[in-house]
């Protein structure tokens, strides 16, 4: 059994009968009291993200999780199908348990969360950057430079990205996939 000194960025564990992976924490000492452990927790079954504090000392129940590469192959009516790039086996995932999925591009290559102990598939990470080339942007408007503008421009993925102005259509441009923004242009 893990105690909240054992808490980490990634670590899944099961709180209220569902599955949380960490995505941020921080250990308070007030000067008065007793210490806690403040984190942000995001179910792996809704996508949804809560606020909770645990006190310091209090056990936590750690879920045993593995990171397998997968490759995107492509999406049909069923959902998302990928490819085991060590045994090769084909999967098939729901859009739900993808974050970012229009960001994904045939030949991608991803992390896959897998339950150890049942089997289990729990989230589907992409890289934290992408290269994707603009298949459409409308045309910039000279002289409207002030307060750095942007543009909304549609992706190769099919994904909606806003950019400065000077992104034109045919271009490759590097995005965040974590936080849907526009990195640099590509050569």
């Amino acid at each position: 059994m893990a105690t909240t000194a054992d808490i980490r960025n990634g670590l899944v564990i099961n709180y209220n009968n569902d599955l949380f992976q960490i995505t941020e924490f921080q250990h308070v000492k007030p000067g008065k009291g007793a210490a806690f452990v403040r984190t942000k927790l995001k179910s792996l079954t809704t996508g949804r993200v809560i606020d909770n504090t645990f006190n310091a000392g209090v056990s936590i129940q750690p879920v045993r999780v593995e990171r397998r590469k997968f490759q995107f192959l492509y999406k049909d009516e069923s959902g998302y199908n990928f490819m085991d790039q060590e045994t090769f086996d084909q999967i098939n995932l729901d859009e739900k348990l993808i974050d970012g999925a229009d960001m994904m591009k045939e030949g991608q290559e991803v992390e896959i969360l897998m339950n150890a102990d049942d089997e289990t598939y729990l989230s589907c990470e992409l890289p934290p950057f992408v290269e994707l080339e603009v298949t459409y942007a409308e045309p910039g408007m000279k002289g409207d430079t002030a307060n750095s503008p942007k543009k909304r421009v549609e992706v190769e993925s099919g994904a909606k990205i806003m950019v400065p102005l000077f992104i034109e259509s045919g271009q490759k441009i590097k995005v965040d996939t974590r936080t849907r923004d526009y990195v640099e242009r590509v050569k």
